[in-house]
C-alpha cells in the first residue's frame, strides 16, 4: 500500500513547538510575530531581520525531540512524508532523508538572498550575539536568512514537483496536524482525492478539506497517528 503524509505544525506541538494558528498559536498569541516569518518585512527592515534570527534563537526546536507521531510515521514502508514544518523531526525520527520533503525548508540552514551562499542560522545568531546588529553574507555582503520559505516567498518548484506526484499517486493520503490553510500545500489534499486516494485526515480542528476525506479523527496527534500506522501496516 502506498502512503503519502503531510504534516503541519500540530503534529510537533507534544514535541514542545507551538503552532501558529491553533487555539494557542503563536499567531493567535502575538500576531507580530508573523512579520518576522514574512519576506518583504523581512528584507525591508534591519531591525525585524534582528529580531526574527533572535526568534529562531529561541525556537524550542533546536532541543525538541521527536514523538510518538513522528517515530510512527517513520515506520511506514516506503511513505512519502511531505511537512510543512522546518524542525526537522521527521529526519530525526528516522523517516528516510530521501522520502521526506521540506516544503517550507529548515531553520538550520541560512541562505544568502543575493549571492545564494550557504552558511547556518547558528553561526548568524552567534554574530548578532557578538555585537553585529544585522550580519550580512561574508562572500557578497547580500541579506541573510534562514533556509525557510517565508510568507510571500515561492515553494522550491523541484520539492513542490515532487509533492504533487506522491499525492497524486498513493493509494492513502494522511494530512496530520495541519489546518490546511496554506497554498499550494493544502490542495494536495484535492490532488490525492481526485486521484482516487483514500484521505484521512487527523487534526485538533475542523478544515476547509474535510468534506473530501474518507475519515477525520479529531483524537490527539501522539495517540491517533500510532494508531492509524499501525492499522496502516497490519
Amino acid at each position: 500500500m502506498t502512503v503519502t503524509v503531510l504534516t503541519g505544525a500540530g503534529i510537533s506541538t507534544e514535541s514542545g513547538i507551538p503552532d501558529y494558528r491553533g487555539p494557542n498559536g503563536l499567531w493567535r498569541a502575538d500576531p507580530e510575530q508573523e512579520r518576522l516569518v514574512t519576506y518583504h518585512h523581512y528584507m525591508g527592515s534591519a531591525e525585524i531581520r534582528r529580531r526574527s534570527w533572535l526568534f529562531r534563537r529561541d525556537s524550542p526546536a533546536w532541543d525538541a525531540e521527536p514523538n510518538a507521531a513522528h517515530r510512527a510515521l517513520a515506520t511506514l514502508p516506503d511513505a512519502w512524508i511531505i511537512t510543512q514544518n522546518v524542525d526537522g523531526l521527521h529526519r530525526r525520527a528516522g523517516s528516510p532523508q530521501d522520502r521526506v520533503l521540506e516544503l517550507h525548508g529548515n531553520m538550520f540552514g541560512a541562505v544568502c538572498t543575493s549571492c545564494g551562499a550557504d552558511s547556518t542560522t547558528l553561526e548568524a545568531v552567534e554574530r548578532i550575539m557578538a555585537g553585529e546588529d544585522d550580519p550580512a553574507c561574508r562572500a557578497c555582503g547580500g541579506i541573510l536568512k534562514t533556509a525557510t520559505v517565508m510568507f510571500g516567498q515561492s515553494l522550491d518548484q523541484g520539492v513542490l514537483s515532487r509533492a504533487v506526484e506522491a499525492a497524486g499517486n498513493c493509494e492513502v493520503f494522511v494530512a496530520v496536524g495541519t489546518s490546511l490553510q496554506v497554498r499550494p500545500a493544502a490542495t494536495l489534499v484535492s490532488i490525492a482525492a481526485e486521484a482516487g486516494a483514500r484521505v484521512v485526515i487527523v487534526n485538533g480542528e475542523p478544515t476547509a478539506y474535510d468534506h473530501m476525506a474518507d475519515e477525520v479523527i479529531h483524537d490527539p496527534i501522539g495517540v491517533a497517528v500510532p494508531r492509524l500506522c499501525a492499522a496502516l501496516t497490519a
